[in-house]
């Protein structure tokens, strides 16, 4: 029986087999959750890009259209390519000072949901409107319904979201026809 042991104990063949079977589910796992989380951090970065493009395309106009709210989804949608643009909720809408340090929805346009509904009071950044100033700030919303590839360490979907404001830029208000 020793002799048996020390004979098992001195053999080598196979070893890098039975290395290679012990790590290797490992390194596996560590492959597919770097490819999940990579996936993930880049659909979050074109969704953050989406909520300042659109916000930048429309404060950039002194009016905008139906026709030009619908090209600027475009936009938004070729950002988040290859990523499925039916996931994506987006909306932007226009916000007016109400004379008591907060604002109202003046115009509303959305993607794969509803738009704000005009006349809603909407909580802004304090200092954003200047009270009684009669202006205005364009404010873009995006949610953006992620499922990772695999799904295996992510989970389920996972609701990216981003927001941005921005000021018009050739008049006080962006009006819309």
């Amino acid at each position: 029986m020793l002799r048996l042991l020390t004979r098992f104990a001195k053999a080598r063949q196979g070893l890098a087999a039975v290395e290679f079977a012990l790590i290797a589910p490992v390194m596996i796992m560590l492959f597919y959750g770097a490819v999940e989380l990579g996936t993930a951090v880049d659909c979050n970065s074109r969704v953050s890009r989406v909520g300042y493009t659109v916000a930048d395309l429309v404060a950039q106009s002194a009016s905008v259209s139906t026709t030009d709210t619908t090209n600027f989804f475009s936009a938004a949608n070729a950002i988040l390519y290859p990523y499925a643009s039916a996931n994506a909720k987006i909306t932007v809408s226009s916000l007016v000072d109400n004379g008591k340090g907060g604002a109202t929805v003046a115009w509303s346009d959305a993607q794969n949901t509803t738009p704000r509904v005009k006349g809603a009071t909407v909580a802004v950044p304090a200092g954003l409107i200047t009270s009684g100033s009669g202006a205005s700030v364009i404010y873009a919303e995006i949610a953006y319904s992620f499922t990772a590839p695999i799904t295996y360490f992510l989970g389920g979907p996972i609701t990216l979201t981003d927001s941005f404001y921005a000021k018009p830029r050739r008049s006080t208000t962006v009006a819309h026809s």
